[in-house]
């Protein structure tokens, strides 16, 4: 029997999946995967996300907007993320964070786009995906502040922090997701942060087409089929047998996203 198994993160509206995307979720399902998330990143990402939903069972969707791209805004987007966080299919808002590598946006308006999104959660209770690149200590601040206007529920997505950042993250209510880079063999450290993640708060992803697992390292592009080979690692680290694994992580997910 086949490992149940869910990607909780991919971009499946990507333009690399438009001439194979049917084959790219028949290979999902047979790799053992009974749902997906496909994240928005922009508001017409968000409602291809939310048409991809509607045209594939075991895909769901995320809206919002990315942190790299809250400078290409139009009027009336924001308030459109609004209103198809209501729609048919949607589990999570985002992605949403910060990032510091790329320059891509002022950080200030980074910094209100991702107050929007958790305040937009802590009011619809859709739990928020975090985007977090070179700036821990930023998201970690933001969200000790949010948290007192109410709970967090949300996912460190494709983590790559340290001990003491998922250990805070935690504290705080998170989920953490781990993508393809935990596989790689530069990344012991990483591996170590995912034995020790709580049962309860572990998820797996794919970020697909992008961050592709060992032994399939830059290939493009990444499918959500490949997220078995995530939890294959994880699962050893853990020393738990796969099958344990591929059950608390999708487990976890149908709680989050509230997928009966």
């Amino acid at each position: 029997m086949t490992t149940p198994l869910f990607d909780t993160h991919l971009h499946l509206d990507d333009e690399q999946f438009d001439p194979i995307r049917s084959d790219v979720i028949q290979r999902a399902s047979d790799a053992g995967l009974v749902g997906m998330v496909t994240v928005g990143t922009t508001r017409a990402s968000s409602e291809a996300a939310i048409a991809l939903s509607a045209r594939y069972g075991i895909v769901h969707a995320a809206v919002g907007i990315q942190p790299n791209y809250c400078s290409q805004t139009e009027p009336g987007d924001w308030d459109r993320i609004i209103e198809l966080s209501k729609e048919t299919g949607v589990v999570a808002l985002g992605e949403t964070g910060l990032d510091r590598y790329w320059d891509h946006a002022p950080f200030d308006l980074q910094q209100d786009y991702f107050d929007r999104h958790i305040r937009l959660s802590q009011k619809t209770d859709l739990p928020f995906i975090i985007h977090m690149r070179d700036c821990g200590e930023d998201i970690v601040k933001m969200l000790d502040d949010a948290e007192k206007r109410g709970p967090l529920s949300g996912i460190m997505h494709s983590f790559t922090g340290d001990k003491d950042l998922a250990e805070r993250c935690l504290a705080l209510g998170l989920h953490i997701s781990f993508a393809g880079m935990v596989t790689f063999k530069k990344s012991h450290d990483l591996r170590q942060v995912a034995a020790v993640v709580p049962d309860d708060k572990l998820l797996i992803e794919t970020d697909a087409p992008y961050l592709s697992p060992h032994p399939f390292r830059g290939q493009r592009p990444n499918e959500p089929g490949m997220v078995a080979h995530t939890a294959l690692c994880i699962a050893n680290e853990r020393e738990m047998p796969i099958e344990k694994l591929g059950r608390l992580t999708t487990n976890n997910a149908s709680r989050l996203f509230r997928i009966a």
